[in-house]
């Protein structure tokens, strides 16, 4: 799946990302390391993977980016 680069905190290797429609979501520095990156500027086209997994008592499902990397062509 395809986004933009949101914010990015070098410090935590975290931040977020905007998916096509507009709905920002966040990444862990896992899903940076994993991804293989040394930086990521906002507005940047990225690939990234998302996993599903279940949150709270109500058993919602929401995504996770579990990898990030630079977009190519």
């Amino acid at each position: 799946m395809q986004a933009t680069a949101y914010t990015y905190d070098p410090e935590s290797r975290s931040g977020s990302v905007l998916l096509d429609d507009g709905t920002p979501l966040p990444f862990d520095r896992d899903a940076f390391d994993a991804g293989g990156l040394r930086l990521l500027r906002p507005g940047q086209r990225v690939r990234i993977e998302t996993a599903e997994e279940s949150e709270g008592t109500g058993g919602e499902a929401a995504r996770r980016i579990t990898l990030v990397t630079l977009q190519t062509l």
